[in-house]
């Protein structure tokens, strides 16, 4: 395994960049911006490489963009619902940045960070301090995210935090996917399949009702194979909230700490698939309805509506109001320990 380090100077300080490189010559580019993913260049059934991932042709750019792509967002992943939570009694107010809750951590939250970051063996470690009060979250919180590519292109990534006073915690990663490259153009004709038979119903605001409603009978089915696009259109609730898919499944049989397959995404023309696996109980699906006017990519255009599709393994959206799902809870002297991993693989 070969990882090749950079720095890169910007507006607010120094980014460590790497690119871990396999025998095979796969990589995966990284970022200590949001200790983000920013290529992964994978083979086709013929072994050509791409990049299948979206993501940016200026590093600066990955700060406060609208996607947030490729990147770790926290402390608290997708929305609390008017971005309140109580702890122990105490009510805490976040700030506001998806009117009317508070999404991904906040303005301020980890995405747009710059994480301390080293090569550790064969594994790029990023490690975040978020003092108390950091966007209003209590507690001194230290996060961290570890990457390791593997020689069979299975891209493993173990989140973890601590903290000194209770909080909420909920990290994920958040890569958008393109499998026949990431200038493509639109991932509606990929085809996936998730391991939930659940889905969380949301109001207008996508915050959940509380509801572990069953996808039987509607276009949020999954369950057996079909591409993004198929029922993207249907008049549904979900759908018409986010103006396409925007929602958190339930991983069927979810047990703690036990790594299961979530999905699987493939796109037979371009003779690639990814299968994802996570110890998270919920996967948050969006499938990149508001990229318009995001930054340049690579090529240097910006990405289109539904360029590419983001499964979010992750806990679920406002846990810390709703008793009945998973409990997103951290105390001192607990450890928040997950996994996700990619595992890239050809078709024919």
């Amino acid at each position: 395994m070969n990882i090749t380090e950079n720095i890169v100077s910007t507006a607010k300080g120094d980014v460590k960049t790497f690119t871990i490189t396999n025998s095979s010559g796969a990589s995966v580019c990284l970022s200590a911006i949001g200790a983000g993913i920013t290529a992964i260049n994978v083979p086709d059934a013929n072994g050509s490489l791409a990049n299948v991932v979206l993501g940016y042709k200026n590093v600066e750019d990955y700060f406060y963009d609208g996607p947030c792509a490729g990147k770790v967002p926290g402390r608290y992943a997708n929305r609390i619902a008017l971005g309140k939570f109580t702890i122990d009694g105490n009510q805490y107010q976040l700030r506001i940045n998806n009117w009317p809750n508070a999404l991904h951590g906040g303005p301020e939250g980890f995405a747009n960070k710059i994480w301390d970051a080293r090569v550790l063996g064969e594994c790029v470690e990023f490690t975040l301090n978020s003092p108390d009060g950091d966007e209003c979250y209590p507690g001194n919180l230290t996060a961290k995210a570890i990457y390791h590519w593997s020689d069979d292109n299975k891209l493993t990534l173990q989140l973890s935090a601590v903290t000194d006073k209770k909080t909420v915690v909920n990290l994920t990663n958040h890569t958008y996917f393109n499998l026949a490259g990431e200038n493509s153009g639109s991932a509606l004709d990929h085809i996936l399949q998730l391991n939930c038979s659940h889905y969380l119903p949301t109001d207008d605001t996508l915050i959940p009702s509380g509801e572990i409603a069953p996808v039987a009978g509607t276009p949020m089915d999954f369950t057996s194979p079909k591409p993004l696009g198929q029922d993207i259109k249907v008049d549904f609730p979900a759908l018409n909230y986010g103006k396409g898919y925007d929602n958190c499944w339930v991983v069927d049989n979810y047990c703690k700490g036990q790594l299961k397959t979530v999905a699987v995404l493939c796109l037979p023309q371009a003779g690639r698939l990814v299968e994802i696996a996570t110890t998270q109980p919920a996967a948050q699906v969006y499938t990149g309805n508001w990229l318009s006017g995001s930054p340049l990519n690579h090529e240097g255009r910006a990405y289109n509506d539904y360029d590419g599709v983001a499964i979010e393994c992750q806990g679920m959206p406002d846990a810390p109001n709703h008793p009945n799902f998973p409990s997103q809870l951290l105390a001192p002297g607990q450890t928040y320990e997950h996994t996700i991993q990619f595992t890239f693989k050809t078709i024919k």
